[in-house]
């Protein structure tokens, strides 16, 4: 079993440029208006954070290997709603083994000890792993030329802050 550990991209903040490059190049093409230098200045923001908006880093054998990050607003078409479980991402070639999935648990633990209660999300493509884990289609909706599900999850209650 490889070594992984998941914390605060405020505690890694030197992993902003790589992982602004990951982002921008998985989602640059669906999100309008969305630069390398815009992707790269959020996450510089979000590494101040230890509540909300964060991002959550994950390592692999000390290796960066994939973020998920929390935000009040993802994009600006959506702005009705929030807030959003955004930028969900593993390198590719550790795909598949599970990682995703503790990323994922770990954004909504932190979610729910920032007194979230509920989340959102959108996806192109990815629909059915999220269904598999908890969370409830809401509805279809375009983000430009671009059809997406938009998905809900009740976090459950927050007594005291989780740490990721």
């Amino acid at each position: 079993m490889r070594a992984t550990r998941i914390c605060l991209l405020a505690d890694v903040p030197e992993c902003v440029p790589v992982l602004a490059r990951w982002h921008h190049a998985q989602w640059g093409a669906l999100i309008r208006d969305w630069s390398l230098a815009t992707a790269q200045a959020e996450l510089q923001a979000q590494a101040a954070q230890r509540a909300m908006p964060a991002t959550l880093v994950l390592h692999v054998d000390g290796a960066l290997a994939g973020s998920v990050s929390l935000l009040d607003n993802d994009v600006p078409e959506f702005a009705d709603r929030g807030p959003w479980l955004a930028s969900l991402y593993v390198v590719p070639t550790l795909r598949r083994r599970g990682l995703g999935e503790r990323l994922l648990s770990a954004a909504v633990s932190h979610a729910r000890g920032c007194g979230v209660a509920t989340l959102y999300l959108f996806t192109p493509e990815h629909r059915d792993f999220y269904a598999c884990h908890g969370w409830r289609l809401l509805e279809m909706r375009a983000l430009g030329e671009q059809p997406v599900a938009i998905m809900t999850m009740q976090t459950g209650q927050a007594d005291v802050p989780a740490s990721p």
